[in-house]
């Protein structure tokens, strides 16, 4: 089991732009998943365990996701507190491009929780890379959510279909996979992360 000193909260992308859910494909699945996100930034916080934030700056004219368009700001249940590492990114991996790694390296983590959007492009590519990385990463799947998704044939897949199938793709392969209540369950009782 890893010491507590040696994991770290990774939110990625907990911004407003995310609100405006037709930019993103129309429904998307996991309502709950800013609710739970700011639970567990609580309970990190509260435990004296490191947080990172992630946020991504488009360089593309007139993304919701630029700096300047007010959905860059972090949605407030991801709110930023002094002191703990904010990491802009520009492409899907919050590793590349960015000093991420070097940080983590620099305080010694190993152990990587990720929630945030979207489970099938940002998080999931984080993921896969922090395994490659040789971090072990835990993902929740309640914590993490994404949007329904038109295939280049025209049907229309529904966003729990697709989070499910991206969980299950970075499930044991790339990523432990909990809830977010056996992760709370975990910080309280001396943090194993499984269910």
């Amino acid at each position: 089991m890893t010491s507590d000193h040696h994991i770290a909260l990774l939110l990625i992308d907990v911004q407003q732009a995310f609100d405006d859910h037709s930019a993103w494909g129309g429904a998307r699945n996991n309502p709950q998943a800013e609710a739970n996100i700011a639970h567990l930034l609580h309970a990190f916080r509260e435990a004296g365990l490191r947080v990172v934030h992630v946020r991504h700056a488009s360089t593309s004219a007139g993304s919701l996701l630029s700096p300047d368009h007010p959905g860059y700001q972090v949605k407030p249940e991801a709110a930023e507190l002094p002191g703990e590492p904010i990491i802009v990114k520009h492409v899907n991996s919050a590793f590349i491009g960015t000093s991420l790694h070097e940080q983590l390296q620099t305080m010694g983590i190993r152990r990587l929780v990720i929630v945030g959007a979207t489970t099938d492009h940002c998080c999931s590519t984080t993921t896969r890379m922090a395994a490659n990385l040789g971090y072990r990463v835990t993902f929740v799947d309640d914590a993490t959510w994404t949007y329904d998704k038109r295939h280049p044939d025209g049907q229309v897949m529904d966003a729990e279909l697709v989070h499910r199938v991206n969980v299950a793709s970075l499930s044991g392969e790339f990523a432990d996979i909990v809830m977010t209540h056996d992760l709370l369950a975990g910080i309280r009782g001396g943090f194993s992360c499984r269910p």
